[in-house]
């Protein structure tokens, strides 16, 4: 059997600095936050292309990324791996939770799942295709 390495889940600012990583490395899971690379005020459309080049599953509980197109075409012609929390409205605790329960699929989706994908995370840990690539391939293409 082939041992894949695990791999690296960056937080968006959207979900905080503590809970989610803290629950995702208790997990063991490899983690970066948002503020040890970027500005708070960072654009999304400036750090999804280096947060992609680095190889680094996206999580966020941002859905207005899957919306706005200039997000989508930064996804799309990065080749980006997103997963946006379903839920908008829980506490910092209940999305760590989610996330973690949602680690092993996150890892399966984003291994089987050709980029660039965006993908929703619903509680208890259900990971469940957004956009596909093909979908915002076509996107690119078509503001190209």
């Amino acid at each position: 059997m082939i041992k894949t390495e695990k791999p690296t889940f960056f937080i968006d600012r959207a979900l905080g600095r503590k809970y989610v990583a803290d629950a995702l490395r208790s997990a063991g899971a490899k983690v970066e936050v948002h503020e040890d690379h970027f500005s708070p005020d960072a654009p999304d459309t400036e750090w999804l292309p280096d947060v992609s080049q680095r190889g680094w599953l996206i999580l966020t509980k941002d859905d207005a990324i899957g919306r706005n197109i200039l997000e989508q075409v930064a996804i799309a012609s990065s080749d980006a791996k997103v997963f946006v929390l379903s839920l908008g409205n829980v506490t910092g605790e209940e999305m760590a939770n989610i996330f973690a329960q949602a680690l092993e699929q996150m890892e399966k989706f984003a291994q089987s799942n050709q980029a660039p994908f965006i993908a929703k995370v619903y509680k208890f840990g259900k990971v469940r295709v957004w956009k596909n690539h093909t979908k915002l391939l076509k996107l690119l293409k078509s503001t190209t």
